[in-house]
């Protein structure tokens, strides 16, 4: 199997990456390294410095080289998070539908099934951020082309993700990522609002099983949500760190809870999420311990 990956050197598709790689395909990694990192990528894969939301990459003659023989592409790229999205709207909105419509005629043009990350924000309001909105066009996209086109389309909500790879630096950083890299450096961990918004965390490796099991699947936009199907509050993860904390004003485009029902990706992919946040995080604590 041949698998193209957009975002390889990001978060979640590094570790996409990395999973298909041990099961055996051969991947081509498409990134810009504006929020990934080169150093992500599995050796073993093909990469590729390209913008995707820039046309001129797929009108080149050298795509049709590139893309021959794929199989199937994992759509993982996108500007995330909700904050840096409200100051930089045009930017997020921009790069992540022409990111998703450019990717979309490509499939479109060599018949190539189609699985896209998208995101849980979209029942938290589609107009509590240019992210969420920029997410579900997304969607909107899948379903436009599996509609008209009859591509073969799948969309997978993402729920809060954590784990290898996650961001711990910049406007893109995750919870748990600032969290570590604030104890890391003897900081107090900074709470937004009362802390008591509820998240439900789920481990990259649950994600990744997740979209690996819609391989192969006869798909026209269907939709399944990836999550743990449980949540907690940001104090009770930023307690199992056992520092001080500081708590900082609530922001804007947030939401005060999230929770998966995952019952439909059980069913039919045989999804069962197997991460939990607690363990991880003692786990990690143990690995990284104060001198």
């Amino acid at each position: 199997m041949r698998a193209l990956v957009t975002g390889g050197a990001g978060f979640v598709g590094a570790n996409l990456v990395n999973r298909l790689v041990n099961d055996g395909y051969e991947v081509i990694v498409f990134d810009n390294l504006l929020t990934g990192n080169q150093k992500n990528i599995n050796e073993k894969a093909k990469f590729f410095l390209v913008d995707i939301s820039h046309k001129k990459y797929f009108e080149d003659k050298k795509m049709e080289e590139i893309i021959n023989g794929v199989d199937v592409i994992f759509h993982m790229a996108a500007l995330a998070r909700i904050q840096p999205s409200i100051k930089n709207p045009s930017e997020t909105i921009m790069n992540n539908f022409n990111s998703t419509l450019n990717i979309l005629e490509l499939a479109r043009k060599y018949e190539i099934p189609v699985i896209y990350a998208g995101s849980s924000s979209k029942h938290h309001g589609l107009y509590g951020s240019p992210y969420a909105w920029s997410k579900y066009g997304g969607e909107e996209l899948c379903k436009l082309y599996s509609e008209v086109y009859n591509l073969n389309t799948t969309i997978c909500r993402f729920y809060n993700v954590y784990g290898p790879h996650h961001i711990r630096n910049g406007t893109y950083a995750t919870v748990l990522g600032i969290f570590e890299r604030q104890y890391l450096n003897n900081e107090p961990l900074t709470i937004t609002g009362n802390g008591e918004q509820r998240r439900d965390f789920t481990h990259i490796d649950d994600i990744v099983d997740g979209l690996v099991r819609c391989v192969g699947k006869e798909h026209k936009a269907e939709e399944f949500e990836l999550g743990s199907g449980v949540n907690y509050s940001i104090n009770e993860i930023a307690e199992l760190f056992r520092c001080e904390t500081k708590y900082i004003p609530a922001r804007s485009g947030e939401y005060d809870v999230t929770l998966c029902d995952y019952t439909k990706a059980e069913t039919d992919l045989g999804y069962q999420p197997k991460g939990n946040i607690k363990t991880y995080v003692k786990q990690w604590l143990e690995e990284n311990k104060w001198e």
